[in-house]
């Protein structure tokens, strides 16, 4: 698959834009930082809130019915299903190093963890509920209030259960993955191959929008730069219009916060539509409609090699 011949004619830019005594140069993807010092107390009421499905208004679905952290802390279906049983209108997408995006949601309306808590609890597509049912509910039992007695002072409120389900997340790093690894200066990690991957992904372009800590997550981009996707693809619903509908702005017509690539290979489907059922169709539709450029066949398979490196732990596991 990958001669001799083609890795002789990248030596040369693996070796200046890669390697140097032994560890990587300054790169536009950096490593995961390590998951942040809270009060522990705080963090374990966030985790049994994370699984309460009585956060919904029918005690139905918790967080983490959606967010199933055994499948890379996405959902294995395109849209998750709400607390009414009806399927929601966009994919859900990885819980895993969501506290290091810039916005939260698709559509980047939420600023914090804690306002996207907020929202998703009395959505009337999701939770279904409302702050004060849910405060009511947790202070009626016991443990629940002394748990929260524990880890805030005024004990249960809104903002505290925000709070405590945001420390969680912020738990939820996923950590070790051999890129990351191989960027803090163990080298030997990755196969010659992903090497070249990577290489190839910054040479096609890539790298202008998936980069920084979470190798994406940081900026807004219009779906279909290149191309009318959503022409091409049919059915136009009110989900596609992206940031346009928190701005209404026409510029921001179907522009979406660009998603982390950590994890893609285990967090399947792919996109705000969940229409791209594999890694391979993903990366198509990304070169056909963002950068406007058909990779030969060899290239693309060093791509999806290197994306595979992405691929972090959790609980000592590989996800």
């Amino acid at each position: 698959m990958s001669s001799p011949f083609y890795y002789l004619l990248l030596a040369p830019l693996l070796g200046c834009c890669l390697i140097a005594n032994g560890a990587p140069l300054d790169e536009p993807l950096k490593p995961l930082p390590a998951v942040p010092e809270q009060n522990p107390l705080q963090v374990e009421l966030g985790e049994r809130l994370f699984n309460e499905s009585r956060l919904s208004v029918n005690n139905t679905l918790s967080c983490a019915s959606c967010h199933r952290l055994e499948n890379g802390g996405a959902d294995t279906q395109a849209f998750s299903i709400g607390f009414n049983g009806v399927p929601l209108t966009i994919n859900t997408p990885s819980v895993f190093n969501a506290s290091l995006n810039f916005r939260q949601f698709w559509n980047g309306r939420a600023d914090t963890l804690e306002t996207q808590a907020h929202e998703v609890v009395q959505s009337p597509s999701e939770m279904g509920s409302h702050w004060e049912h849910v405060v009511q509910t947790l202070t009626a039992d016991p443990a629940y209030k002394s748990a929260f007695a524990q880890a805030y002072p005024d004990g249960v409120t809104m903002n505290n259960v925000q709070k405590a389900l945001a420390s969680y997340e912020r738990t939820l790093i996923s950590a070790n993955s051999r890129f990351d690894q191989y960027l803090l200066g163990n080298t030997e990690i990755l196969t010659k191959d992903e090497k070249y991957g990577y290489q190839r992904f910054k040479d096609y372009g890539c790298i202008a929008c998936h980069q920084g800590v979470n190798i994406g997550g940081n900026m807004f981009q219009k779906f279909g730069v290149m191309g009318d996707y959503f022409q091409v693809r049919g059915n136009p619903t009110e989900a596609d219009l992206g940031r346009y509908l928190i701005t209404k702005a026409e510029e921001d017509r179907n522009v979406f916060k660009v998603p982390s690539l950590r994890n893609v290979a285990v967090t399947a489907p792919y996109f705000h539509d969940g229409s791209a059922k594999t890694l391979e169709d993903a990366v198509d539709v990304m070169f056909k409609y963002q950068l406007g450029r058909v990779p030969s066949d060899q290239d693309k398979t060093l791509i999806i090699k290197f994306l595979k490196t992405l691929t972090g732990e959790w609980g000592g596991k590989p996800l």
